[in-house]
């Protein structure tokens, strides 16, 4: 069995205008944590995963957080793979224990420890769900080899033209599944989220209303998926998707 993909976070310099824009466009529910920076989100969507909005002073990001049963030890084992230690591992008493690394081509991933108490989780409803997972990058055969290791996920590997794209099955029974693929032509490395829409443009034409851009306009990648990507009021990146 892999590690489950749990939780997601988008971070940018104004976590409330993050909820917003988020709760606006999509209909997740936000809840600020007391005095910290830090909103959490539950999707009302039924499925998928919940996840949380930060601060950062620093541009922006988003992370998927893995869980595992001993974040240091998958830490130690990540830079033994090439990787490097981010955020050293930080417990929340009677909320959370957490840390961070970065894969040898300097993506940022998150960990969460494994509990026996799962929470919640996400909340009945009909919004949209978060999904799936993106990572982009320059050689994604050596990154199959290292979440291949590090997690023990599956890749369902698959070759076009003019890209290189591999699924990830991370064989857990729950979370979210993702991807792993070469970067279109002068796209930097990224890590992103793909929520699932009934209809890709209609919330294309909600980014843009509330302040945000279309970057990549639908396309239709097979014949049953359709995806689009955008960028919200702060700049944060996020894809759609609608299989049909």
């Amino acid at each position: 069995m892999g590690n489950p993909v749990v939780h997601f976070e988008i971070n940018a310099p104004d976590e409330q205008l993050t909820a917003k824009f988020y709760s606006e466009l999509f209909g997740w529910h936000t809840e600020a944590m007391g005095e910290m920076s830090y909103v959490l989100v539950d999707t009302h969507s039924g499925g998928g995963i919940n996840g949380g909005l930060g601060r950062t002073t620093d541009g922006t990001s988003v992370l998927f957080y893995v869980a595992v049963p001993d974040p240091q030890a998958t830490i130690d084992k990540a830079v033994s793979l090439g990787g490097e230690a981010s955020t050293p591992v930080t417990e929340i008493p009677d909320v959370v224990t957490f840390a961070s690394f970065r894969d040898p081509e300097g993506h940022e991933i998150g960990l969460v420890k494994d509990s026996t108490d799962e929470g919640p989780g996400v909340s009945a409803g009909a919004n949209p769900q978060v999904g799936w997972f993106e990572i982009g990058c320059t050689d994604p055969k050596k990154m199959w080899d290292f979440y291949t290791s590090l997690f023990g996920w599956k890749i369902n590997a698959g070759e076009g033209s003019d890209f290189v794209y591999g699924e990830v099955d991370t064989q857990a029974g729950h979370g979210i599944g993702g991807g792993i693929g070469s970067l279109p032509p002068g796209t930097p490395p990224y890590v992103t989220l793909y929520v699932d829409v009934d209809d890709v443009q209609k919330y294309l034409d909600r980014v843009e209303d509330l302040g945000g851009k279309t970057m990549v306009p639908p396309m239709q990648v097979h014949p049953s998926l359709e995806i689009a990507i955008f960028l919200d009021a702060q700049g944060v990146m996020l894809g759609l998707f609608h299989q049909g």
